[in-house]
């Protein structure tokens, strides 16, 4: 089985040499580093996440290319496994994140920069926040894959596109497959920003980031007219856990209502520990749902924090 190394880049751009060549039905292994490329390690500290260098941000391991494949083609990426390295980390920068126009107004202080190292054995991820002991299950997943785009230039990572990117889809994990159109000759498929577990909306910026080793599997489809990302997932595993801790927020403006959701989950998990340190903890394990969009003219995004992995109660209300 092909190994290909982390030898990364984080544009997208269709001018960039393939590091490897694969064919269809082939299975290969994948290294991927941590978000930052190699910055921040299980030694870090908050001061060393204030000096990180955002223009190394997101290594893809990459470009890849794709025996046979043209502009019209697709290609599937079936997720095989994923293997850990042991440790993981979370972080919260002044000035990124869903909050981060807020971060120094009442009731939520979240003055940072705040690092979170999570030390990772047996499927489990574990870490201290406060006086409370978190134990989250992995689903190991890559925040950013994607192909070249048909555009000459340099394109940033950041946000997604319809080239795949920076979907941060926390199903894209074992037995998940995933559709990308093609746009280039040879595809030039790239994977990193790889996760360990992730709520969805990691609504203060970071996942648990960490590096990963992954087994993957690509078939083309010729001919195929797909004009974005789609995926088949097979389980939904957040909905394993036992018990939720649901904050509704309700707005005419979904992006408040997103805001009004998980600042009250914050203040809840706030019992416990600093509002950042639950700030981080809503990034990595609550999951946002939008409830409803018919009954106008207000919208209904609930957070829903997972009980289960916690060792304390909280007071509600």
């Amino acid at each position: 089985m092909l190994t290909i190394h982390a030898l990364t880049h984080n544009k997208w751009d269709n001018s960039l040499q393939p590091i490897a060549t694969i064919s269809d039905e082939e299975v290969i292994t994948i290294e991927t580093k941590e978000a930052t490329d190699g910055q921040i390690s299980p030694t870090s500290t908050a001061q060393e996440l204030a000096k990180v260098d955002f223009n190394r941000i997101h290594p893809l391991t990459g470009p890849i290319e794709i025996r046979e494949t043209k502009p019209g083609d697709a290609i599937e990426v079936e997720f095989l496994s994923f293997r850990d390295k042991g440790w993981g980390w979370t972080g919260v920068l002044p000035g990124f994140g869903l909050l981060a126009d807020e971060l120094y107004t009442s009731p939520i202080d979240l003055q940072g920069p705040s690092l979170k190292i999570w030390s990772v054995k047996d499927g489990i991820a574990s870490a201290k926040f406060g006086d409370v002991n978190v134990r989250i299950p992995i689903f190991p997943f890559p925040g950013v894959i994607g192909v070249a785009m048909q555009e000459r230039g340099k394109f940033s990572t950041i946000p997604p596109r319809k080239n795949g990117g920076n979907m941060d889809i926390k199903h894209l994990t074992f037995g998940t497959k995933l559709y990308l159109p093609v746009y280039v000759e040879g595809t030039l498929l790239s994977i990193g920003d790889t996760h360990l577990a992730q709520g969805d909306g990691e609504v203060c910026g970071t996942a648990i980031e960490a590096p990963i080793e992954m087994n993957i599997k690509v078939r083309v489809l010729k001919d195929v007219s797909l004009s974005q990302p789609m995926f088949i997932s097979k389980s939904v595993k957040e909905m394993e856990f036992k018990e939720y801790i649901a904050y509704p927020g309700i707005d005419n403006n979904l992006w408040i209502a997103v805001k009004k959701a998980i600042k009250g989950i914050i203040s809840i998990l706030s019992q416990h520990m600093s509002p950042v340190e639950a700030y981080m903890l809503a990034s990595v394990s609550v999951n946002l749902r939008v409830s409803e969009v018919v009954d106008v003219p207000n919208w209904i995004v609930t957070a829903y924090f997972p009980k289960d992995i916690v060792d304390v109660e909280f007071k509600i209300p």
